[in-house]
């Protein structure tokens, strides 16, 4: 997807003069370990049961250009979704827009498409800058943008944390159209970086504004808007937005017009909702339990603690099922390789704290699990969006303990509506008690191994480079050890 093999070369032809060579932002992705195809594509339209109106709506109805309509077409994005209708149409007019729909409808598209028209009217570097709270979000819509864009020769920059900043500094001296950052490292970079500055910008997208407008990123957005020229375009969008005028005004909107798809806090249709009510120490059986009666599926389990991730990975590993873990304390590196260890279906679930219940789109999840209780409903609405999207069907269990019934209700509150029981047979799930209660007790031991490995080795991994211990698989070594050490065991471990 190198700008530098463009076909119509648009952009490089109306840039000819202060055309810089970069074509290695355009593999920054790849360098990452993550997939040049833009996973978002299913974002857009292969619901069969669209319904008329969206049979009817063209791309070239919503004023796009051509080049841009056969890109989403060499996409396989066959007509606009709904966010895309309402919302290109008025950022094409130059207005700021509040874009609010539900998970897997297309917020990407609705936002990149007008900018990359705007930039094709007047090609200029640093053209816009789209911030998002998360890592593999970033990556992800840089891969979005590289593939709409392909044709036209656009360049990408993702600026996140974790990664170099030496080799960030050398991607932006290159002058790229597009920034995608986290808010995070976007500062680092205009505090330390020499030359580097966005007085140029046009436009600026917050993706998942809600959580950019939160206290967790004040400090760094209001650093950040008070580099950015006034005069620009600006679009919130989100699954779940907030109600507070002081947050919006922080985003310094001008008479913005808000696009609403949706009921406020709507999941999809397709999507099978479920709770489950069980004591807390038997949830890692009842876990077990539902992985073997809906086996076959690909799954996402949401966890609230980094720590817990790697223990329920470790636990399923014993008892071996393909997990892999995803959380905020593993390295850059390996969150992507996880990540598209999962996406490559290499592996059939994912455990993951809220760290990628957030615009990620992975068209094969079947199955969300909610193993520990998001403590903020809204976090509720983005976990379950991970699957059933652009129209297929789905699946999410909650796992509801005596200690998580108000979280529970507050849930249901925001859902306004009831959910159904999830059927286990007791007695099944029991059955299933001492084996995981083994893999449980090798979990805790090679838990403590990682720890020890950590604390004994800690200043050479650092010089080393990236520890495997992020992703548990070395760990089958261990697993042998232990058995080895346990001789006479009464066929412990056996399955």
């Amino acid at each position: 997807m190198s700008s530098s093999e463009s076909e119509n070369g648009n952009l490089t032809d109306l840039e000819e003069e202060n055309q810089v060579n970069a074509d290695s932002d355009s593999n920054e992705s790849q360098q990452n370990g993550v997939s040049s195809e833009s996973d978002d594509d299913s974002d857009n339209n292969k619901n069969g049961n669209a319904d008329s109106e969206e049979k009817q709506a063209s791309w070239e109805d919503m004023g796009l250009i051509d080049t841009l309509c056969e890109a989403c077409r060499a996409l396989k994005w066959k007509a606009p979704s709904k966010i895309q209708r309402e919302a290109i149409p008025l950022a094409l007019q130059g207005k700021d827009v509040i874009g609010l729909a539900e998970t897997g409808s297309g917020k990407t598209g609705a936002f990149a498409l007008p900018i990359l028209q705007a930039l094709l009217e007047n090609p200029q570097r640093y053209f816009a800058v789209i911030l998002t709270p998360t890592r593999e979000l970033a990556y992800q819509i840089s891969e979005q943008f590289e593939a709409l864009g392909a044709s036209i020769g656009i360049k990408c920059c993702v600026i996140v944390g974790g990664m170099d900043m030496v080799s960030q500094a050398l991607h932006l001296a290159r002058k790229p159209h597009i920034i995608i950052a986290t808010p995070g490292r976007l500062v680092d970079h205009l505090e330390n970086t020499k030359g580097f500055n966005l007085k140029a910008v046009k436009y600026l997208v917050m993706d998942e504004a809600d959580r950019i407008l939160n206290l967790d990123f004040e400090v760094e957005l209001e650093k950040i808007l008070k580099v950015i020229p006034r005069e620009r375009r600006t679009f919130l969008f989100s699954a779940t937005m907030t109600k507070k005028v002081k947050k919006l005004e922080r985003a310094s909107l001008k008479d913005p017009v808000k696009v609403e798809v949706s009921s406020k806090y709507q999941t999809v249709e397709k999507l099978l909702q479920y709770y489950i009510f069980i004591p807390a120490k038997y949830k890692d059986v009842y876990l077990v339990h539902i992985l073997n009666e809906l086996a076959g599926n690909s799954f996402m389990i949401f966890c609230s603690t980094c720590n817990n991730t790697v223990r329920t990975a470790l636990m399923l590993r014993a008892l071996g099922l393909a997990a892999v873990p995803l959380h905020g304390q593993m390295s850059q590196n390996k969150r992507l390789a996880a990540l598209n260890k999962f996406k490559g279906k290499n592996r059939q679930i994912l455990i993951s704290t809220d760290v990628a219940s957030r615009g990620l789109d992975i068209p094969h999840v079947d199955v969300v699990l909610n193993f520990d209780i998001p403590t903020h409903s809204k976090d509720y609405i983005h976990r379950v969006g991970r699957t059933a999207r652009a129209g297929r069907a789905g699946k999410a269990v909650t796992f509801v303990t005596q200690y998580d019934v108000e979280l529970y209700q507050r849930i249901e509150h925001l859902l306004g509506k009831k959910l159904p029981q999830f059927k286990c047979e007791e007695d099944e799930v029991m059955a299933l008690q001492e084996r995981v209660g083994e893999a449980q007790r090798t979990a805790r031991l090679e838990l403590k191994d990682i720890d020890d490995r950590k604390g004994s080795k800690g200043k050479k991994r650092g010089r080393r480079g990236d520890s495997d211990d992020d992703d548990t698989e070395q760990f089958n070594g261990v697993r042998k050890r232990i058995k080895k050490g346990m001789k006479g065991g009464k066929g412990k471990f056996k399955k």
